[in-house]
C-alpha cells in the first residue's frame, strides 16, 4: 500500500484544479493500494451557515483534486482502472450551498437571463458515520431529517489528450467532474489513457446526492478513500466506464443533455457488443429494452448522463476479462 496524505495546512489556492497540466505527486505501480484524502470542492473554506461561498472562496479554485498520480507503465491506448475499497467522510460534517447563477433551476452565463439570482444560502449537515446517516435541516422552518449517507467522489479522471488542461468542474472523455453517485465504495471506474503516466486524479467528495446534483452542490465534504489502481494494457475505453457487483455502466458528458444520452447509450451499446458478441443492431436492441439511465449532473460545464444495463441480461460477461471481481477481493472488498 501506498499512503499520500496531502498537506491540510497548505493554501487551497496552491493546490491541483485542472486535469492535465500537473506535476505527478507519487507513482502508482499496477495493483498497489493507495490510501489518500481529499479536500471537499471547497476547500475547507466553507464551514458554516454564515459562510457564502461567493464570499469565502475564489470561483476559479473550486474542486481541488489529490493527485494527480502517475500509473507506471501506462501508455495512450491503455486503459487504467480504480476500484474504490473505501470512500468515507474524514469529518461529521458537511456542507451545500445555493451559488448565484450557478444550478439546473436558475439562469446561468451559458442560459443568460434579465432576473435577479436566486438568494444564496449554506446549509450545515452533521454526519453520522455509525448510523450512515447525514442530517438536512431547513434554514427557514423547524425541519429536518435524516437522510441516507452515501459517499461518492464526484471528480475521478486521468490527463486529457493532446496536451489539452482542463478545468476539474468539466467533465468529459477524460473523466473529470461527471458527479455520478455511481461512484461509490465497491465501484471500479475504467479511464482511456491518453499521456504516459495516465496522471490519476481524484477529489469531490460527497456524503450524498440526488441524481442530477439540482443545485449544483451536493453534501460536500473531505474524504478518506481507499483505492486499487490497475492497468489494461492495449484496451482503449473511448469514454469512462463503470462497473459495480450488478451493472456495466457507460458515461457521455456534454451539452445538450441528449448529445451526454445518446454518447452514453451509444457507448453501452458497444460495449454489450463487442462482450456478447451481439451484432450492433441487437446489442442495441437489448439496451433499448434493459438500460437504466440515472442523469449524474444537469449543472456542470458538460452535463453527465449514466446508461447502466444490468448484468443478469449478459450471459456472464464482465468488463475487461472479469477485472472488476479480482479487484474487489483486495481486502475484502
Amino acid at each position: 500500500m501506498i499512503s499520500w496524505d496531502p498537506d491540510p495546512d497548505a493554501d487551497p489556492a496552491t493546490g491541483v484544479y485542472t486535469f492535465g497540466g500537473a506535476a505527478p505527486v507519487a507513482t502508482l505501480r499496477p495493483g498497489q493500494v493507495l490510501s489518500t484524502w481529499t479536500r471537499d470542492c471547497f476547500g475547507g473554506r466553507v464551514r458554516s451557515t454564515s459562510d457564502m461561498a461567493s464570499q469565502v472562496t475564489d470561483p476559479r479554485y473550486l474542486n481541488p483534486q489529490t493527485g494527480p498520480f502517475w500509473i507506471e507503465g501506462a501508455e495512450p491506448g491503455d486503459t487504467v482502472a480504480i476500484h474504490f475499497l473505501s470512500i468515507e467522510p474524514r469529518f461529521d460534517w458537511g456542507v451545500s450551498t445555493t451559488v448565484p447563477f450557478f444550478g439546473s433551476l436558475t439562469a446561468t452565463p451559458a442560459t443568460a437571463m434579465l432576473h435577479d439570482p436566486l438568494p444564496e444560502r449554506t446549509w450545515f449537515y452533521t454526519i453520522d458515520p455509525a448510523a450512515r446517516v447525514v442530517r438536512y435541516a431547513a434554514l427557514d422552518s423547524p425541519y429536518e431529517v435524516d437522510l441516507p449517507l452515501d459517499p461518492m467522489h464526484g471528480t475521478v479522471g486521468v490527463a486529457p489528450p493532446l496536451g489539452e488542461v482542463r478545468s476539474s468542474l468539466t467533465p468529459g472523455s477524460w473523466g473529470g467532474n461527471m458527479d455520478t453517485p455511481e461512484m461509490r465504495t465497491g465501484t471500479t471506474c475504467y479511464l482511456g489513457v491518453n499521456v504516459a503516466g495516465a496522471l490519476l486524479s481524484l477529489g469531490d467528495g460527497h456524503a450524498r446526492q440526488g441524481e442530477g446534483e439540482t443545485c449544483g452542490v451536493a453534501v460536500e465534504c473531505a474524504m478518506n478513500t481507499v483505492a486499487v489502481v490497475d492497468l489494461v494494457k492495449g484496451a482503449p475505453t473511448p469514454w469512462p466506464r463503470l462497473e459495480d457487483d450488478h451493472y456495466l455502466m457507460t458515461t457521455g458528458s456534454a451539452r445538450p443533455l441528449e448529445d451526454a444520452f445518446r454518447i452514453a447509450h451509444t457507448e453501452l451499446v458497444r460495449w454489450v457488443a463487442e462482450l456478447t458478441g451481439l451484432s450492433t443492431i441487437d446489442a442495441y436492441q437489448l439496451v433499448s429494452q434493459t438500460a437504466l439511465t440515472p442523469v449524474a449532473n444537469v449543472v456542470d460545464t458538460n452535463y453527465t448522463v449514466v446508461a447502466k444495463i444490468p448484468k443478469a441480461v449478459l450471459r456472464g460477461a464482465t468488463g475487461y476479462g472479469g477485472l472488476h471481481q479480482r479487484l474487489r477481493v483486495v481486502r475484502g472488498s
